[in-house]
């Protein structure tokens, strides 16, 4: 596992972090994307050590009607999750779009490419930075883990969209709630991240892996695969429950 462990004060995290190796094992996701609770796509994410940090791959397929998204992306972390390097390939209903992502002395440089037309963007550099597209479980995964090591400050999200910007990741944590992983039950951790005024509820485990996530999309979820958050985060089905035989309410 990276370097994930549970928000711990910072004197007790210091030490922790002091007693990691410097590479870890690899570390991997998959969910099941949904819309008010019926699957649409995936999206999976891989980290890799590396004797200088992680290599990051995160994949998304989306096929509904109105939208046919396709996303890949590479990125390069250090030993801290910080990021060093992406690169993004994603077509968007046939559409192509790339985006290379680098630091250029003390600003980040972001070269997009969409319908066409090309622009590079200066952003400011912010060590406590995702680099954040639609529907990435892999960025969200890297924001929980830099929550720690950043003890909940100073959090920035990339954004690839339009010719790019930098926005603040404002974090609230809430009681923690219950649910099940392969049928076994799992304590889980809830957040609110709220980045350029919508907000996305995060739910972790006790690793600090990313469970589930309410995006802004209205009736989206990222779903990790076998995992069912008791009760749901919003009033939508379970994946795969027929609206014609809706669950009976929790109590």
């Amino acid at each position: 596992m990276r370097r994930l462990i549970v928000f711990p004060i910072a004197g007790i995290l210091a030490l922790i972090l002091a007693a990691w190796p410097s590479a870890a094992a690899a570390q991997s996701g998959t969910f099941v994307i949904a819309q008010n609770g019926q699957a649409v796509g995936s999206a999976s994410f891989q980290f890799t050590a590396t004797k200088d940090g992680y290599d990051s791959t995160s994949l998304v397929k989306v096929a509904m009607q109105g939208l046919d998204y396709a996303l890949s992306k590479n990125e390069q972390l250090n030993a801290a999750n910080q990021l060093q390097h992406a690169m993004l390939s994603a077509t968007v209903n046939g559409e192509a779009v790339s985006v290379v992502a680098a630091p250029d002395a003390a600003q980040f440089l972001l070269n997009i490419s969409a319908n066409g037309k090309s622009s590079t963007t200066r952003l400011d550099a912010h060590a406590g930075a995702i680099f954040l597209a639609d529907f990435d479980a892999g960025a969200l995964e890297t924001l929980l883990a830099l929550a720690v090591t950043q003890n909940n400050r100073d959090l920035w999200a990339i954004l690839p969209k339009n010719t790019g910007s930098i926005e603040p990741v404002q974090l609230a944590t809430y009681p923690d709630q219950e649910g099940t992983l392969d049928g076994k039950a799992i304590a889980v951790h809830h957040l609110v991240a709220t980045i350029a005024g919508a907000s996305t509820e995060l739910f972790s485990g006790p690793e600090n892996q990313l469970l589930q996530a309410e995006l802004p999309q209205e009736g989206f979820a990222l779903v990790r695969k076998g995992f069912v958050l008791s009760p749901t985060a919003k009033p939508i089905l379970p994946i795969g429950i027929d609206e014609a035989n809706p669950p009976a309410p929790a109590n």
